[in-house]
């Protein structure tokens, strides 16, 4: 059985009488890179403010490292590396004070790495926060998560602003760096193309809860769209498990899970269809924004953009 590194089992919170998360269950399991998704307001910064102990739950617990962040909130700061998407830093400290300054704090501070990193990530030592370009910024960033040697890195959407060279090489170098170091990392990010070749395992957060969480590659193979004629649609529709829908001319678009499952049941019926592979971003969308009552003949919905 695979060590966790990682667990957030049944915890609701709310603000202000409205609930936010709703028996939010997960587990990350040591070295795993964890994409976390949810569109806007889904709740993920704050699953990931109470896993820094920044706040508290409701209901429910967390463990991180075998720590309770709401009673060990400084342990488990020394040990975990956070970057979150509005990082904030003195600007008035030049970048090598910042790093002195940051490092202070941690026993396990890695000071030769750190000027590696710096070195890697080309930062002007010289150069006053306040004047760091965004790109700068956000490496900084990095850098002041990692140079601790954490063994569990959580990053809030960090490329939130780059553009989008600057993001690839930002994941790029990411994740060769703390898949080399063996890292746990959980990983929130709107930028669903950049986290699918990256990610392990993704969860999909939808109204508080995980509707979702699967190895990257078992999930592209089990959710998969489905292009098959009306009639067939009503021969078969019951048996299939469908998350989307919409009618194009004389098709039925289908997104449905359990696609091995479905294919068998077309083959068994002797019927015609085209069945395709879907993206991160199209699965997510089926899940979040789907209509898995969708029959034909209805009237689509609007379909408003996702965002993560």
């Amino acid at each position: 059985m695979n060590e966790i590194a990682l667990e957030v089992r049944d915890v609701d919170k709310s603000f202000r009488e409205k609930p936010v998360l709703r028996g939010l269950s997960f587990a990350v399991e040591k070295g795993q890179t964890f994409a976390f998704l949810g569109r806007n307001g889904a709740g993920k910064t704050t699953t990931i403010q109470m896993l820094m102990g920044l706040l508290s739950p409701d209901a429910g617990s967390i463990g991180m490292l075998g720590r309770d962040p709401q009673r060990e909130p400084l342990d488990v700061r020394r040990t975990v590396g956070y970057l979150a998407e509005d990082q904030t830093m003195f600007g008035w400290m030049t970048v090598a004070q910042i790093i002195r300054f940051v490092g202070a704090f941690y026993p396990s501070w890695d000071h030769p790495f750190a000027r590696r990193l710096c070195e890697q990530f080309a930062l002007p030592l010289e150069r006053k926060v306040r004047h760091l370009s965004k790109g700068e910024n956000v490496r900084l960033g990095l850098l002041l998560a990692l140079a601790h040697r954490p063994q569990l890195v959580i990053l809030d959407d960090p490329a939130l602003g780059l553009d989008p060279i600057m993001r690839r090489e930002f994941n790029r170098d990411l994740v060769v760096h703390l898949q080399a170091e063996g890292s746990t990392v959980l990983y929130s990010s709107h930028l669903l193309y950049e986290v699918e070749p990256v990610a392990d395992v993704v969860a999909i957060l939808h109204e508080g809860r995980i509707v979702r969480q699967s190895r990257t590659d078992e999930l592209r193979r089990q959710v998969k769209r489905l292009i098959l004629a009306p009639q067939v649609f009503e021969q078969i529709a019951a048996r299939l498990t469908v998350l989307d829908g919409q009618q194009s001319a004389d098709e039925v678009i289908l997104t449905v899970d359990n696609a091995p499952d479905a294919a068998s049941l077309l083959r068994d019926e002797d019927v015609l269809c085209r069945m395709e592979d879907l993206n991160l971003d199209e699965i997510f969308e089926a899940f979040v924004a789907g209509r898995p009552d969708f029959r034909p003949g209805l009237p689509d919905p609007v379909r408003v953009p996702q965002t993560t």
